[in-house]
This record gives C-alpha cells, structure tokens and sequence, in this order.
C-alpha cells in the first residue's frame, strides 16, 4: 500500500505510514476488536459490550500485543501509571516497555498522556511524544502494545 503523502511502500492493512506517519485509509475496513474485562473471582477473561463500556466515560482498549487483544481499561481516575511494573494500573508485561513507562492524568480540559522518559518511547497515532491530550480514537503504541483511547 503506497502513502498518498510521501510515496514510501508500507505493508497491507497498515492504518499509518511507516516513513511519515500519515493516516493510510479507511478505518470502517470491517476490522473489529472483541472487548473483554478480568473478572476478578476466577480470573478468566469474559467478553463486554463496548458501547455501554464507553457510555460511562473514557477507556483504553488493548488492541494487539502480548495475546491480550480486547482487554478494556476503564479510566476512572485522576493518573493511571502505564508501565511493566506489576503495581500499574495499565500493567503491560513485555521488555519493551519500561517499568514506569507513561501516566494518564485527567486535566481541566481531557486526559493527557505524558511519557515518564520510556526508552522505547510512548508514541500517539505514530507519533513520538513527551504529551499529548488524547482525543476518541486515539491509537497509543506502548512498547509491542497498541491500545484505542475511546471517550464517549
């Protein structure tokens, strides 16, 4: 699939320009994520609905990366550490991402991420940032972690 910006021949189904970053076509292409949450007396994971999920107010849907596709974080607080440490409340379990990796912190006017100096680097939509206030559909890649910030 060539970018319609730079030209740069990217692989098929990629959403973004791997050279440039710019958005590569249509994301109603039919490709869905099925949505789970842990249930926290056995452990298993059990399919959600997303839309009620989303109703409520933001949330973080993993969407490829270490076999856990689906798995929906709700946003319910003011910071919420992302990071390969176990007491993150975004806990991502690989080497590529750092131990206290990015913050989520809810501002006057949205949620910003905020990257605590990762060595991999926290990026938004293809982009490398240090902050960035998210915004619905927002594609966060954290290490091999790509995640959907949704807000309804």
């Amino acid at each position: 699939m060539h970018c319609p910006e730079c030209g740069f021949v990217n692989a098929e189904g990629a959403s973004y320009c791997q050279k440039c970053g710019a958005f590569l076509g249509d994301r109603a292409s039919g490709d869905t994520t099925v949505a789970y949450q842990l249930d926290h007396e056995t452990g298993e994971l059990r399919p959600i609905d997303i839309a009620p999920v989303t109703t409520e107010g933001a949330t973080l849907v993993i969407r490829s990366g270490g076999g856990r596709a689906g798995e929906v974080f709700d946003l319910n607080g003011d910071r919420l550490a992302i990071g390969r440490s176990p007491d993150a409340d975004v806990f991502l379990d690989d080497v590529t991402v750092s131990r206290n990796h990015a913050l989520l912190v809810r501002r006057r006017d949205g949620f910003y991420i905020d990257d605590l100096g990762s060595l991999n680097g926290t990026y938004v939509n293809r982009r490398r940032i240090e902050s960035h206030k998210l915004v619905d559909g927002d594609e966060l890649q954290i290490g091999k972690y790509k995640l959907t910030y949704l807000e309804r």
